[in-house]
């Protein structure tokens, strides 16, 4: 299975938290490949520059370090966007969620409103 990490997935990853459950620990592991998106750093830095959160310390080089690959935001994600329901109104969230249905990847998140978009979710 080819996972894409959702912002605070990719963060309690790095910060080895213990709200990443066991169950989400073992998908990442066992993943073909798992993605960090264009978007979800965009987003950690923005909250950051906001003081809203702490960004780790070489983010970038991190998640390459840790054998996750970057996926970029392209014109076919934005676009897909579109199709989505209004099931959730983050647009961080909706993007992320447009990627993975574009991409053939199940999305790995604690937001279970995000459940709603069906197979390309996995809620943990």
């Amino acid at each position: 299975m080819n996972l894409l990490l959702d912002s605070h997935v990719i963060l309690w990853w790095l910060a080895d938290d213990p709200r990443l459950s066991r169950k989400a620990r073992r998908l990442i592991e066992r993943a073909d490949e798992a993605y960090v998106s264009a978007a979800t750093t965009w987003e950690l830095a923005l909250k950051a520059s906001l003081g809203k959160l702490e960004m780790p310390e070489g983010f970038i080089e991190t998640v390459e370090e840790e054998g996750f690959l970057h996926l970029p935001v392209t014109p076919v994600h934005a676009m897909a966007v579109k199709a989505l329901p209004w099931h959730h109104r983050d647009p961080f969230d909706r993007l992320l969620v447009a990627q993975a249905a574009a991409e053939g990847l199940r999305l790995l998140t604690a937001e279970r409103l995000l459940a709603h978009y069906g197979d390309h979710v996995v809620v943990v």
